[in-house]
């Protein structure tokens, strides 16, 4: 979860009030349809947007890399169904497997995707995919859906994620078979986009196998029927047939390009990135910003570059680490408390490990709409806020701790453990950590990917993992010679 970006609310609520009902052909289909939005308001929120994907999940630099998208992108826009469009390619540095798109040209490949391709025809298939979301209007109309209900759940969902995750979910499930008939379509525009590019789509079916064997390997295989994506091996099958239908109209060489891939690859950053903050033996540890805190045993966590969040599994307590707006712990006070409208109740000045700190108890207020009374909240269901504004190293950091209010005593001693024990990180092993890379190697012998890993040094624990990057199965056979990604740090 990330802050949302103020000015994409305000432009969300200009377009939702300013729009004009218009009949358009859409130029992908060719279907005359209902479109609430022109192609210069999918500009406008696409560049008000931009930043806050920017700010939350940070852009990762490789000129390479980001030269090689910028070209593929930039052919794939000439032939596309919207070529007057301004696209723009970015690569954001997150080690989860994901692409995606938003409004106006804007589409954004994660690290961790970018590691896990194994050749360039795997990345153009998602490439046309994603680009396909833009070019048939898919990004515009769900924004059209979703700005009432996103706008409902923005407030609660700076502060209650578990309520504001329940609010969207509900508002999900009735675009669900539509965004289901979205990412089908997008299958058929990146089999054709990739392939008019020169490159093989049967290798964008293939990724899809990937994606299937790290949801397989992380516990999260999702059912087709819940979830708003096609099942991965479903879309294997049908990407497939696609790709066959598509070359016997259209014979020509299509091309994989798999070692000119891999050399692109070779040393991208591969999994978390420990200089922006990591967890270990319950503790998180930030080697650039110099400070560690307590992570209660059996929190899950989740990191950006603008927060880190962890609770525990079933939600009834949540902690979250932001950087405050203010140089002195009197103004992060107070601009905290105007801009969450919070209602505070006890507010107390101490110290943790030496530095100086401020503990605010209070209510996030209940929204006033205009000229009607302020809605009192129920004290049974309201969620009580401990925060600790701590002021280290030149700045101010908002360590806050969320709960039901009926059960705030007792989440406030899990709260006050945390918070007391924020400190300055002086390990010199926690601030030098590296992080682990792609590597790319040639395979010393023949024999298969399992004997290949293991002469290469990596350890068996790690060949499921290794055969997942490679797109590979342990008994695969593999010729002395040829290009394999290790992981190495």
């Amino acid at each position: 979860m990330t802050r949302i970006n103020p000015t994409f609310i305000q432009v969300a609520l200009v377009v939702t009030f300013s729009m004009f009902f218009t009949c358009a052909r859409n130029p992908v289909s060719g279907k005359r349809e209902l479109n609430l939005m022109s192609q210069e308001q999918e500009i406008a929120i696409g560049k008000e947007s931009h930043p806050s994907v920017v700010a939350s999940m940070g852009l990762y630099e490789n000129k390479n890399l980001q030269a090689f998208m910028n070209e593929k992108g930039q052919a794939m826009a000439k032939i596309s169904h919207r070529p007057d469009l301004p696209f723009q390619f970015y690569i954001v540095d997150s080690p989860v497997v994901n692409a995606f798109a938003i409004p106006g040209g804007y589409v954004y490949f994660t690290r961790g995707i970018l590691a896990h391709f194994n050749n360039e025809a795997e990345f153009a298939g998602v490439l046309g995919h994603e680009m396909g979301h833009i070019t048939a209007r898919h990004a515009a109309s769900q924004q059209n859906k979703q700005l009432y209900s996103t706008l409902g759940v923005i407030a609660s969902a700076i502060f209650l994620p578990q309520a504001a995750e329940m609010a969207q979910q509900g508002a999900s499930l009735l675009l669900l078979k539509y965004s289901r008939a979205h990412e089908t379509q997008s299958d058929e525009i990146g089999v054709e986009y990739s392939s008019k590019i020169g490159y093989d789509a049967h290798q964008m079916a293939n990724f899809f196998g990937t994606i299937k064997r790290i949801s397989d390997n992380s516990g999260q295989s999702i059912p087709t029927f819940q979830s708003t994506h096609p099942d991965p091996g479903n879309r294997n099958v049908t990407v497939n047939k696609l790709a066959t239908e598509y070359q016997a109209k259209n014979p020509g060489n299509y091309q994989s390009n798999r070692d000119n891939y891999l050399r692109l690859v070779d040393g991208i950053t591969y999994g978390e990135d420990p200089r922006q903050g990591f967890v270990e033996g319950n503790m998180f540890y930030h080697p650039e910003l110099r400070f560690q805190f307590p992570v209660p045993s059996g929190w899950a966590n989740q990191n950006s570059p603008s927060q880190f969040q962890m609770g525990p599994k079933d939600g009834k307590m949540a902690m979250i680490l932001m950087l405050a707006k203010g140089n002195s712990l009197d103004e992060a006070a107070q601009n905290m408390v105007k801009e969450l409208s919070l209602k505070v109740s006890e507010s107390n000045r101490t110290t943790i490990n030496g530095n100086p700190a401020i503990v605010l108890i209070s209510q996030q207020q209940a929204q006033q709409q205009q000229g009607q009374p302020q809605q009192q909240q129920d004290p049974k269901t309201a969620t009580q806020i401990a925060t600790w504004l701590i002021q280290y190293n030149n700045a101010v950091y908002a360590l806050h701790g969320l709960s039901a209010a009926s059960t705030f005593s007792d989440a406030f001693r899990t709260f006050q453990n945390v918070a007391g024990g924020f400190r300055a990180l002086t390990d010199s092993e926690k601030i030098n950590r590296k992080p682990e890379r792609v590597q790319v190697k040639n395979v010393p012998s023949d024999g298969t990917f399992s004997q290949a890993m293991s002469a290469l040094g990596m350890p068996a624990a790690r060949l499921e993992e290794l055969g997942t990057l490679n797109s590979m199965k342990a008994t695969d056979r593999v010729a002395r010679g040829s290009l394999i990604k290790i992981i190495t740090r």
